[in-house]
């Protein structure tokens, strides 16, 4: 692993884990939140959120399956920040610009998320080797195709 890569998912994961700690410490906040929503089963929902949080957040800090981890970090991510900081409802001009600069945040950590879902770690994509193969076979299939003719037309 390079040495950015080291670093960099530490540091990522690490909102993640701290914020899921500090949600099953104290959850009200994000229960009320939750519930102002509308959404059914706060206190469930708010657990369930901060577990995959923990275990998502320390598997990316670790190197663990980092692709799967932050897909679902990014996964719980988006909801999360419609419901926590929805900036465009706030009346209190100080209030709504405290709630815009946490949704921007956290949409550059989403954009750090995927940054890391994509990145193969220097290893070649699905897409790109399925395309290489296909490639070489066509060419293949190409070059038989082209020796079947010549050989047909020496037999006629």
């Amino acid at each position: 692993m390079s040495p950015i890569r080291a670093a960099a998912r530490p540091l990522l994961a690490s909102m993640f884990v701290t914020g899921g700690v500090d949600a099953l410490r104290h959850p009200g906040p994000k229960v009320e939140a939750v519930r102002g929503a509308g959404l059914g089963s706060p206190e469930t929902i708010v657990r369930a959120s901060a577990g995959v949080d923990i275990v998502a957040g320390l598997a990316l800090a670790r190197g663990r399956m980092p692709r799967l981890s932050a897909l679902l970090l990014a996964g719980s991510l988006a909801p999360s920040t419609y419901v926590a900081h929805p900036f465009w409802s706030e009346k209190d001009k100080d209030a709504r610009k405290q709630q815009q600069v946490h949704f921007f945040k956290n949409l550059g950590l989403l954009g750090g998320l995927l940054m890391t879902v994509a990145d193969t770690g220097g290893r070649e994509s699905l897409p790109h080797a399925a395309g290489r193969v296909s490639h070489k076979a066509g060419k293949a299939s190409a070059k038989a195709a082209k020796k079947a003719t010549k050989k047909a037309s020496k037999h006629t």
